[in-house]
């Protein structure tokens, strides 16, 4: 059974930075690509970053400069590194890998 713990979302000023982390169980992070996508109210889910089995790195363009995804694979493990926070960064952010979805970890920045 896939499962997946996400932590590290909460209320952070503009210009502040927050760390997220997703660890999965029952699949394995370096064998697949894995990513971070955000959803606000009445928009579809977008992808911020991603990183394939190979390494690669993917951005949104919103957030190029500012996040950084990495893994862990000793710990199983996907971070989002967000540095220089917006107000429009508020989202749900969901860990996801493979086919799999995380539940998500609320991200509000306030201004």
């Amino acid at each position: 059974q896939v499962q997946f713990v996400e932590s590290g979302g909460g209320l952070v000023q503009a210009g502040g930075s927050l760390r997220l982390s997703c660890v999965a169980s029952g699949i394995t992070v370096s064998m697949n690509t894995v990513g971070w996508y955000r959803q606000t109210p009445g928009n579809q889910r977008e992808l911020v970053a991603s990183i394939s089995s190979g390494g690669r790195t993917s951005y949104a363009d919103s957030v190029k400069g500012r996040f950084t995804i990495s893994r862990d694979n000793a710990k199983n493990a996907l971070y989002l590194q967000m540095n220089s926070l917006e107000p429009e960064d508020t989202a749900l952010y969901i860990c996801t890998i493979a086919l799999h979805w995380g539940q998500g970890t609320l991200v509000t920045v306030s201004s």
